[in-house]
């Protein structure tokens, strides 16, 4: 029996390997996978360019020590608003009110002098008329009479700078704005020998942004708009938006007022201006800021979502999904974002799928299944600013 067993073992394991052979089936292809695309569509998008500005005050006046003198007092509150013609410091005026008293009497005596010498005139006129007096007497006392009323109108005039002088020992503002640090202290002799500065008045609303733009972006952006690829905002017309360092919107636009005749030559830019409110005071002068320049709108561009963008040592690409389900690689050209979305300029035409997500689960010439792409709620869309570069020619 053992033996039986033995020898009908091989035959039982070929006959089991063999049944166990013919039930195996193929195996399954499996499916394409599903991606989320968006259709592509021509839009017309804002041209805005994205610049680093400087704050600057709308005015800026230096208040000076006018005259020599002993400062009394300050009369404001430093960093305080003040108004124009406001009284900020006094400087000691008695030295000024000897001065304009001498010079008043220094008047006084020359017009007595004058008097006596027209009196002395007349009489002479009379007696030169009855041929009692040389001829060169009465030339004489003419020639003194226009000398004393020479000397007249000279004290006349150091009169008034005496009382000028003397107004001068209050110090004013000269504009309305905010007043800054007091930069000599009282018991300090000021205004000896050279103008002493006191302290500074910013009028700090509306605020100049001051920025620079290079040369070779604006010749872009005049070809591009002469090919017809984007149409210019009127330049009186050109507005900024301002970001501030902590990244907060400034939510009151700025307009452009002035742009330099000249190119600076050590940085290849020409410089620009704009006039920013600032009612609430909410900006100051020096700080550095983002800024969107609106310089149009650009024609015939594409809106991408930020995801679907991917770059190689080959450039900028999408990967798009064609009418026969095959997956097919695009190079595109993108000229900054708005919102959340690339602006592509070229490599794509309307009616294209571009795979937003899924990308990693794709293949190159393989079929994909598709689903419109809906954006998570933390990047979805918002309405607001258009940020769309404004470089004119082909490339980011």
């Amino acid at each position: 029996m053992k033996n039986f067993i033995l020898r009908t073992a091989p035959w039982c394991l070929a006959l089991l390997l063999t049944a166990c052979g013919e039930s195996k089936d193929p195996a399954p292809t499996p499916p394409p996978p599903l991606v989320g695309v968006v259709t592509t569509h021509v839009e017309n998008v804002p041209l805005v360019k994205n610049l680093v500005g400087r704050l600057s005050a709308f005015r800026s006046a230096d208040v000076n020590a006018r005259v020599a003198g002993v400062l009394l007092k300050r009369a404001y509150v430093e960093g305080s608003e003040v108004k124009k013609g406001q009284l900020l410091f006094e400087i000691d005026p008695a030295p000024l009110k000897a001065a304009l008293a001498s010079a008043t009497a220094q008047l006084a005596k020359d017009q007595a002098n004058l008097g006596q010498a027209r009196v002395n005139l007349a009489r002479y006129q009379r007696l030169n008329q009855q041929k009692a007096i040389a001829e060169q007497i009465y030339s004489d006392q003419k020639f003194l009479v226009r000398q004393e009323a020479a000397t007249v109108e000279v004290d006349q005039a150091g009169v008034q700078t005496a009382r000028i002088n003397l107004g001068y020992a209050h110090v004013t503002s000269p504009i309305a704005g905010r007043a800054g640090q007091q930069q000599v202290t009282e018991g300090a002799l000021v205004g000896q020998g050279s103008a002493t500065l006191l302290t500074t008045v910013s009028q700090l609303d509306p605020l100049y942004v001051n920025f620079a733009i290079g040369v070779n972006d604006l010749n872009e952006l005049q070809r591009a708009a002469e090919r017809g690829d984007i149409q210019l905002t009127a330049p009186n017309k050109t507005t900024v938006k301002v970001t501030l360092p902590d990244g907060t919107p400034y939510a009151v636009p700025g307009t452009v007022d002035f742009s330099a005749p000249t190119v600076d030559p050590s940085t290849g830019s020409v410089t620009l201006r704009a006039l920013l409110p600032n009612p609430k005071f909410r900006l100051l002068p020096g700080t550095y800021v983002t800024l969107q320049l609106a310089l149009g709108e650009r024609h015939n561009a594409f809106l991408i979502p930020q995801p679907a963008v991917q770059r190689d040592i080959t450039g900028t690409y999408v990967l798009v999904v064609g009418k026969d389900s095959k997956v097919t690689h695009r190079n595109v050209t993108t000229n900054g974002t708005q919102g959340v979305d690339w602006v592509v300029t070229s490599g794509l035409s309307a009616g294209d799928q571009v795979i937003v997500s899924g990308l990693q689960m794709v293949q190159l010439g393989a079929q994909a299944k598709t689903e419109p792409w809906q954006p998570p709620a933390s990047t979805a869309k918002t309405t607001g600013a258009a940020v769309a570069s404004a470089k004119a020619t082909d490339g980011e």
